[in-house]
């Protein structure tokens, strides 16, 4: 049995899949022992426990398979940046305390996958790098003191809130402008005498992050190879030029000081280059030693999950990960306290504006909320591991970002009156952080409606959690078939729903 590749099913794959179901699960009758519904809506509901259920005119029917097994699961959450740390800064105490709980307790989202950038990024300040001294290919002069102001006191925060902890990925937007034949902190590439240095770069990073209490669990090379349009940070490589820098200069410099746990992570782009990237990178035993898997990004569309994609690079080396590594609702400012807009067919993104004609159709006007559920449900359909957001916290201007990049987060701060909001992203990201640890499985489940979709996996402590979202304005009666057994809820109209399924066997 393949994972599922698209959201819609014919009648004979979805009845063989039942065959399949029944004979597999014969020889196991587990006992019921309880149901937990929680449902975020556009009528108003945020994660909140469902009791009773409304019987709708029509029905779906979800169809669970715990003995079938894909991918495993190493987490979702966001991303530490400076611009989310100096807004926090600027914050009460309460406050502060609240959105950081919200995000990293067992009470509230509880992330357990979360990135961040190595010197400055668009959301920064200002430009920086910890290497300021030009050609000091000993890095004697390294620093991360740009970083001790409002960054590191964040994820220092953070790891005392969560009592599961949760695992760092870190990724450079630019290699120093020293290093690079533009010696510029925006495009340009890095100079073939300075790969050394740069691969050395990482180390003294890790090392640096280590001091501080900070363990780092991946890197990526570069964030966004292939630039960002020359409006921020950024160095440029091809997929092979990648490839022997890891393999030749970032690979070995790791083992060499100490650092060959820390997995390497190639590409960090949209998805719909990841054939090019991943036939470099896996194209021998030798190329592909050094990478543990490969980063995305969804920017390339606001609809498309790009399946055929993403089941490639699976194909092409099913032992590694794919995650995503950063997604957001870019090129549009927050609304304020407006949870319908979050619901609603209105936002833009970059695409809108700026994509060519030929791929203006992967860009239409799209509802936040519709965005971030079918995409997450729709990667881990797709053997993706893990999925971050991107910035946590943002002002209400989507800043501060040095760039003018303005974006949108699960939480906005007005930090002149100190106050909070919690958009309906952060509940939609909660549904997924909260109720799918680490270490789950995906697992076998198909859904017979071509709008409403779905994805099951199960936890190390045996439960099935089954993410439920229906775009449609119409409610459904839900027939969740598992196990041989038949259990029947119902979800509202533009709806998302964690289900929490405990059996004994």
């Amino acid at each position: 049995m393949t994972p599922l590749v698209k959201y819609t099913i014919h009648s004979m794959q979805l009845l063989q899949f039942v065959l399949i179901c029944t004979l597999l699960t014969r020889c196991q009758d587990p006992q019921f022992m309880s149901m937990d519904v929680y449902e975020t809506s556009a009528k108003g509901s945020k994660l909140a426990l469902v009791r009773n259920f409304k019987s709708a005119e029509k029905s779906v029917h979800l169809f669970i398979n715990p003995n079938i097994h894909f991918q495993r699961i190493e987490g979702f959450g966001g991303s530490f940046t400076e611009a989310s740390a100096n807004v926090l800064s600027q914050l009460s105490k309460p406050n502060r305390k609240k959105i950081m709980e919200a995000y990293f307790s067992q009470a509230g989202a509880n992330y357990s996958l979360t990135r961040t950038h190595i010197a400055s990024c668009d959301f920064s300040l200002s430009n920086y790098t910890y290497a300021k001294v030009p050609n000091d290919t000993n890095l004697k002069y390294f620093n991360i003191d740009d970083d001790r102001a409002d960054l590191i006191p964040m994820i220092l925060e953070a790891q005392k809130i969560s009592a599961d902890g949760f695992k760092i990925i870190a990724s450079p937007w630019t290699a120093p402008p020293w290093m690079k034949d533009n010696k510029s902190f925006i495009g340009g590439k890095l100079l073939p005498e300075f790969r050394q240095v740069y691969a050395l770069y990482f180390s003294r990073y890790l090392s640096a992050y280590k001091k501080v209490g900070i363990p780092v669990w991946a890197l990526t090379v570069i964030n966004e190879p292939h630039g960002n349009g020359n409006n921020w940070e950024s160095t440029l490589f091809t997929p092979n030029e990648m490839t022997d820098f890891v393999q030749h200069y970032l690979g070995p410099s790791l083992d060499k000081e100490g650092w060959g746990s820390v997995k390497i992570l190639g590409y960090d782009q949209n998805r719909a280059g990841l054939k090019e990237w991943v036939d470099a990178m896996y194209c021998d035993v030798n190329s592909s030693g050094y990478f543990a898997g490969t980063a995305i990004h969804w920017y390339e569309s606001t609809t498309e999950v790009f399946a055929q994609e993403l089941q490639y690079a699976h194909q092409k080396a099913p032992d590694k990960y794919i995650i995503e590594t950063e997604g957001c609702i870019d090129s549009d400012m927050p609304r304020w306290k407006d949870d319908s807009w979050y619901w609603e067919k209105e936002a833009t993104d970059w695409g809108w504006d700026w994509a060519n004609e030929k791929e203006k159709y992967l860009h239409p006007k799209y509802a936040p909320v519709n965005r971030y559920a079918t995409d997450i449900i729709g990667c881990l359909n797709n053997a993706v591991n893990g999925w971050i957001d991107w910035n946590m916290v943002l002002n209400r201007q989507g800043g501060p970002n040095w760039a003018k990049n303005w974006c949108i987060a699960p939480v906005i701060v007005d930090h002149v009156k100190d106050e909070v909001y919690f958009t309906p992203l952060y509940y939609v990201m909660a549904h997924f952080s909260k109720f799918i640890r680490p270490g789950a499985v995906k697992i076998g489940c198909e859904i017979d409606h071509k709008q409403v979709v779905a994805t099951a996996v199960q936890n190390t402590d045996g439960s099935i959690v089954v993410a439920l979202f229906n775009p449609t304005n119409q409610q459904f009666n839900v027939l969740i078939s598992l196990n041989g057994k038949e259990n029947k809820i119902s979800i509202d109209a533009n709806a998302l729903q964690t289900i929490v399924l405990r059996y004994k066997v």
